[in-house]
């Protein structure tokens, strides 16, 4: 089944109106491909902004939440705030909030199962780090994190899963097509087994990891992968050339 090209821009802690304005006016005017769904990732006191400003066939993604609706909790946000401004999708388990941050694989799970119950899309972050890829532990790294978010997920058409290579992210390696490929194929098969075979068929598995203008369309083209998840790159024009991986093949 043809699975829709999805590409998520995560801005991450980077911009202020000025930039993240002129940013917008360049993604509202250009000639985005029309069969690819394209998220944008603002950090969270720019998602109203975000959201009034860019297109509406764009959408906007928080960075991140909480696993409760509201209460004592310095410094969150709810997935019902995050609806409440207009904004309908979430990423969660990105590694810099695993490894700069501290969070746990269970706690991913319980934000992913409440984002989930309050009509949030998850954007759902699973990759290895160097040292576990060269001991040949990425498929039961990557497995195990899959297993948290299944475990909380009752509906996957709201989830996109991310595979992002740590060792890949804001280093300027990328992994190789083949490379991408082949844990993306792994992953399909790993839903495939312990979810369903229809999951397994629709759930969108995109890559992430210093994707660039130069390189998506190698990696675009590549059978399990179906889209991107960009940092760096999303800030600058060629966030468009990433979302047209497609056009002109």
């Amino acid at each position: 089944m043809s699975r829709k090209f999805f590409v998520g821009g995560n801005w991450k802690m980077n911009g202020d109106k000025a930039s993240l304005g002129e940013l917008i006016k360049t993604l509202n005017s250009a000639k985005l491909d029309p069969n690819t769904e394209v998220v944008c990732g603002a950090p969270s006191i720019y998602l109203e902004f975000a959201r009034a400003k860019l297109d509406p066939k764009i959408g906007v993604a928080a960075q991140n939440c909480y696993k409760v609706k509201g209460g004592a909790f310095t410094g969150e946000i709810s997935p019902a705030m995050i609806k409440d401004v207009g904004v309908h999708w979430v990423i969660l388990g990105h590694s810099e909030r695993r490894w700069v941050f501290g969070e746990t694989d269970a706690l991913i799970g319980q934000k992913c199962a409440h984002a989930l119950e309050n009509g949030l899309g998850v954007i759902a972050c699973i990759g290895e780090k160097l040292d576990e890829r060269e001991a040949g532990i990425t498929e039961k790294v990557i497995n195990a994190q899959t297993k948290h978010f299944a475990d909380n997920i009752k509906d996957w058409s709201k989830v996109v899963l991310a595979y992002e290579p740590v060792w890949a992210i804001g280093t300027g390696k990328t992994a190789s097509p083949a490379q991408a490929q082949d844990v993306h194929d792994k992953l399909r098969q790993w839903v495939k087994a312990n979810v369903s075979e229809a999951v397994a068929n629709s759930v969108r598995i995109i890559y992430g990891g210093s994707v660039t203008g130069g390189t998506c369309k190698e990696l675009g083209g590549m059978k399990d992968v179906d889209g991107f998840l960009v940092g760096g790159a999303a800030l600058k024009p060629e966030f468009v050339d990433i979302i047209n991986t497609h056009v002109h093949i």
